[in-house]
């Protein structure tokens, strides 16, 4: 039996149709770019780094992966910044955000682990169980743990989405992005939020509610009053 050939499309021929064409790709090309080009203009102001991060009483270091049970590099950079700031006096509470959906796989507890090694007193760590993306955290973290202000914890190319979105949450942020090495990952990472970048403006404009909200939980306040 023999297989239908596909057609490969054909290019317009006219003079005039390959102009439409182009006008299409161009057009195309910059509502692509509309919602990137958002997210700096709206974060230009809000970024800082360890150094010079305003104090504020919690950081949110949002989830990035775990290798056999333990951080990913990229998210062990994202702790290591929250360690820092713990130990400066810049931050009081940290509240870790990740994915435990499945019972082999929970990132907010080996996230709270590794903070614990490095410094941070068990009892100034709060986890967020249902951070399953960026969106659903910053609203969990202002409606679940009542978080008015925090400085955000991630890597430069997500940073920007992450302080967008928690604005729009009603967290006001400041948004530290952690150095790291200009990998392959790195890369992916930065194309992946040219699609991320759409997906930030559709949950900006319509504020869908997260995957799993629940009740309010108590444990950043807790931990903020045991601080003082």
């Amino acid at each position: 039996m023999r297989r239908p050939r596909l057609r490969r499309p054909r290019l317009p021929r006219t003079r005039e149709g390959q102009r439409r064409l182009v006008r299409v790709v161009v057009a195309g090309c910059v509502l692509a770019l509309l919602p990137s080009a958002w997210l700096r203009v709206v974060t230009d102001d809000r970024l800082r780094t360890v150094a010079d991060v305003p104090r504020t009483e919690v950081a949110v270091v949002f989830g990035a992966g775990l290798w056999d049970g333990e951080p990913s590099p990229y998210l062990a950079r994202r702790l290591d910044a929250a360690a820092r700031l713990y130990r400066a006096g810049r931050i009081e509470v940290v509240l870790v955000t990740g994915d435990n959906s499945r019972e082999e796989y929970d990132e907010p507890d080996a996230m709270r682990a590794y903070l614990v090694r490095h410094g941070v007193p068990e009892g100034r760590i709060v986890g967020d169980y249902a951070g399953f993306d960026t969106w659903d955290s910053c609203v969990r973290a202002k409606k679940v743990f009542g978080v008015d202000r925090a400085v955000l914890i991630s890597q430069g190319f997500h940073i920007r989405r992450a302080v967008a979105l928690c604005q729009e949450a009603g967290v006001a942020s400041y948004g530290v992005g952690v150095d790291d090495r200009h990998d392959v990952t790195w890369y992916y990472g930065g194309a992946r939020e040219i699609l991320a970048a759409g997906k930030a403006a559709l949950d900006a404009v319509f504020e869908p509610d997260p995957r799993f909200l629940g009740p309010k939980e108590p444990g950043v306040a807790r931990a903020l009053a045991d601080a003082r």
